[in-house]
């Protein structure tokens, strides 16, 4: 929502199976900017959400490492220079939120201040000094609400939401949209740091947990999500061990072994050194060994098939649940798409357009690749303010790097391409090279395709290819594409058009035809 009221809208009709966008409805709209802080046990953390809900952007994040549950276990109370640091903290978010016109941030606390003798003290220091008022939640919300964040930022995760705070550790059940069952353990770092006993009774301890755990979420050999900001430093390193290309961490995907062999390899590493190379603070890498000894014994007990990051949590859960339910069920990737469409491209609504008119070329292609096709039509002409000869690259960037949900390494790769050949025929030399690994030679095709297929079909007509011609596809042994010309499209299949349609036809490794519409 704009200072004038709601963004214009291209179109009124369903665009099936998406549907239409609905940034003209009221209870999505009081959605555009939403303002949460998250008081966590290690971290204090202010996010400002903004633009399509269904997939927000940030449009302010900031953490401050405070440590308010540092020592807690030993003393029963809140760390006195982390209470300082988080009152200090919030002040700032507060006179943030007021500065940027949000209305009263929701701000929640978890483990440390539930937990702590002198946590209600906090509560009402909080909102002497600050006006804002402290929402404390049990282990059973924060691990609903945790897992909530992980549908938010990917609607058909099934498996089990495991959170790692400061001081605990949620588990929860997530299939359908929905989160089921939930149990909150005391495997935190900052908790496990004061066990007596030596390394030998910590993890005889956190297997006993664990081994609990599980029989109350009763997980195994499912997928494990993981949030919180412990576990992406273990798979940022782990990214950094394999040479993955890409740093996204959302949707990042490790087998259960190859995260074992990344856990013993930070074990044999110096970790000043690897907290150089990946950026990571000195508070937060204090914490990865335990997390590693942790998260050893989640693989050994849950006996995961698979664990992926989300790099959606508890900030985002009490987004989702704010959402009206026809809002949940949307996609993300495209309502995103739609809003980047709506706000950046030279003719908005021309994105669907343009699908319908390419849409011949796709009648084979699997649903989720279909999907990435809607998407890239309706993101093709994003960056056109771009330097045209940087525009390829930025429409890349945009695709792998952009904070996307609903979308996975290999998705952002294939969309990131399809835009790249939208404005440029060859990638060879690209300096995006090493990203292409992540696809196999027939997605890369196919990314090829349609980018030709955008590059062709974007300036072919301007209004609507489809008043201008029909595509026509045959696949098999006689790959042929046709063009079907209307009095209008023959004055407009130019050279250009004409040199476009050539090259598509080259990708698809057939034979152009072209004809006049009946």
């Amino acid at each position: 929502m704009n200072a004038e009221g709601p963004l214009p809208m291209p179109e009124e009709e369903d665009w099936e199976p998406f549907g239409r966008p609905l940034f003209e409805d009221a209870s999505v709209r009081a959605l555009s900017r939403v303002g949460v802080v998250d008081v966590g046990s290690n971290s204090v953390r202010m996010v400002v959400f903004d633009g399509a809900a269904r997939s927000p952007a940030y449009f302010y994040n900031e953490k401050v490492m405070c440590g308010l549950g540092k020592g807690l276990a030993e003393t029963g109370l809140l760390n006195p220079e982390g209470r300082k640091r988080a009152l200090v903290a919030l002040k700032r978010f507060a006179l943030l939120a007021r500065g940027m016109g949000i209305g009263p941030l929701t701000v929640v606390a978890t483990a440390a201040t539930r937990e702590a003798g002198d946590g209600p003290e906090f509560q009402e220091e909080v909102f002497r000094e600050t006006g804002l008022r402290l929402h404390v939640i049990d282990g059973d919300e924060e691990a609903r609400l945790s897992a909530q964040g992980v549908l938010l930022g990917w609607p058909d995760a099934r498996g089990i939401a495991c959170d790692m705070g400061g001081n605990s550790m949620e588990l929860a059940r997530i299939g359908g949209g929905k989160v089921g069952k939930r149990v909150s353990t005391p495997l935190g770092p900052f908790r496990l740091q004061q066990l007596d006993g030596g390394p030998k009774k910590r993890l005889a301890h956190i297997d006993r947990v664990l081994k609990d755990a599980q029989a109350e979420v009763k997980s195994s050999g499912e997928r494990i999500y993981l949030v919180g900001g412990s576990w992406r430093v273990i798979a940022r390193l782990d990214m950094e061990r394999r040479n993955y290309p890409l740093t996204v961490l959302h949707e990042y995907r490790m087998t259960p072994q190859g995260l074992l062999d990344t856990i013993d390899w930070i074990a044999a590493s110096d970790l000043t050194m690897l907290r150089a190379r990946t950026g990571t603070s000195a508070e937060r890498m204090e914490l990865v060994p335990i997390a590693c000894e942790v998260l050893r014994e989640v693989i050994k007990v849950l006996k995961p098939s698979e664990i992926d990051v989300s790099a959606y949590g508890i900030r985002e859960g009490l987004l989702y649940e704010q959402m009206p339910e026809r809002l949940r069920a949307r996609d993300p990737l495209i309502e995103a798409a739609r809003m980047s469409e709506i706000t950046q491209a030279r003719m908005p609504g021309f994105g669907k357009k343009l699908y319908g008119f390419l849409e011949p070329l796709f009648k084979d292609w699997p649903k989720e690749r279909l999907r990435l096709a809607k998407a890239a039509c309706l993101l093709h002409d994003t960056t056109w303010r771009a330097h045209p000869d940087y525009r390829a690259e930025a429409c890349f960037d945009n695709a792998t790097r952009a904070n996307l949900g609903g979308l996975d390494h290999p998705g952002r790769v294939f969309l990131g391409l399809a835009l790249l050949h939208r404005y440029k025929n060859s990638r060879s030399g690209s300096r995006m090279e090493p990203l292409f690994r992540l696809l196999t030679e027939e997605e890369i095709a196919q990314a090829e395709v349609l980018g030709k297929a955008m590059r062709f079909g974007a300036m072919f007509s301007v209004g609507d290819p489809a008043r201008a011609g029909r595509l026509t596809w045959v696949a098999g042994k006689k790959r042929t594409l046709g063009l079907e010309l209307t009095e209008e499209g023959q004055g407009l299949f130019g050279e250009v058009s004409q040199a476009r349609f050539a090259a598509l036809a080259l990708a698809l490794k057939a034979q152009a035809k072209i004809g006049r519409a009946a």
